[in-house]
């Protein structure tokens, strides 16, 4: 069986590495074969302006600041550039000490980038894992002591983790802190200068937040060395694009109002925001109890339940999905057409 599935690796490696790539356009030009492929079997043929700013900078080795909302192509600028480096220097891992890591505020996002690695990384013979709270820690451990090339990681599970002996940061090469804004929101910053403390002081460093906040600019510059500088500016904002209304209504009348404006067949897909955990969950009841499918996401819930529940929203097995701030950013779902907050 191992066999069978290097000789497989092997075969795909060989076969992107002879393959001609027709439709790599501006930066993606600069990719080995094995990633223009995978860029073209992703269906993306032109970078974004993101992409095309930052992807020759980093392939060149430097340190980089960026500013750019969600949606903006932004995970894919520093992941292609990052599988690029740690390919043309392709070694085995060490168990334990990855070579790169991807640092992010949410469970969610950890997993969309893992997502979004796999992707890219297809024909590349590179390894990573992702690591968060919320579920067992035994696959983690299992992965990380086979060795990978990339950690995915949240804050507070990647320091249990270290702190437990599984994982090593003084051998990583790349450090990308990704929405560092919402990390700065969440709390997190001491726990970011204690992995920044594990880290070898000759990296690269990728950081990336949405909005330049004066201590978000502290903290970046204080992890960058001589670094590029990137922000990008919606064509429109995004205020502009987006219909707004505001409807007055008295606390004990919401949940009526809700449900008779999601009984309007042309909101197929909506997010309802609720400030309160228990809140949420009520919400779902009210939409069950009058034929409307959601399903909730917050921090009370399982980490299973909370994929599940996200998983069943983007295939359309709930119309609604109603969720605390931990849904406010980073989540990639596609023809959302209403959010109500």
């Amino acid at each position: 069986m191992r066999t069978d599935v290097h000789a497989s690796r092997a075969r795909r490696q060989r076969a992107a590495t002879h393959w001609n790539p027709p439709f790599s356009k501006g930066a993606f030009s600069a990719l080995t074969p094995e990633l223009q492929r995978a860029v073209a079997t992703a269906r993306y043929a032109t970078p974004t302006p993101i992409q095309e700013q930052c992807i020759p900078h980093l392939l060149a080795g430097r340190d980089l600041i960026g500013c750019a909302q969600t949606g903006t192509g932004k995970t894919a600028a520093f992941i292609l550039p990052l599988l690029q480096q740690l390919h043309n220097d392709c070694r085995r891992p060490k168990q334990g000490t990855p070579r790169a890591l991807i640092l992010t505020p949410t469970r969610e996002l950890a997993a969309q980038i893992g997502d979004s690695i796999r992707t890219y990384g297809r024909f590349l013979r590179l390894s990573h894992t992702v690591v968060f709270g919320g579920v067992s820690q035994l696959h983690q451990v299992r992965a990380l002591s086979r060795g990978v090339d990339i950690l995915v990681a949240t804050p507070g599970r990647l320091l249990d983790l270290m702190q437990q002996g599984f994982i090593h940061l003084n051998e990583v090469e790349i450090f990308v802190l990704d929405e560092a804004d919402r990390m700065l929101d969440m709390g997190f910053i001491p726990d970011i200068r204690r992995v920044l403390a594990k880290l070898q002081p000759k990296r690269q460093t990728l950081f990336f937040s949405a909005t330049m906040a004066p201590k978000v600019v502290e903290l970046a510059t204080s992890m960058v060395r001589d670094p590029v500088q990137v922000s990008i500016a919606p064509d429109e904002p995004a205020v502009e694009r987006i219909a707004q209304k505001v409807l007055f209504v008295g606390k004990m009348d919401k949940d009526s109002l809700l449900v008779s404006l999601l009984r309007d067949q042309q909101i197929t897909k909506a997010i309802v925001f609720t400030q309160m955990k228990h809140a949420a969950n009520l919400v779902v009841e009210k939409l069950h109890t009058a034929g409307i499918r959601g399903v909730a996401i917050h921090g009370n819930k399982s980490q299973g339940a909370r994929t599940r529940a996200l998983d069943g929203f983007r295939q359309g097995h709930f119309r609604v999905l109603v969720a605390t701030d931990v849904a406010a950013r980073g989540l990639d779902v596609d023809d959302i057409t209403h959010v109500i907050n």
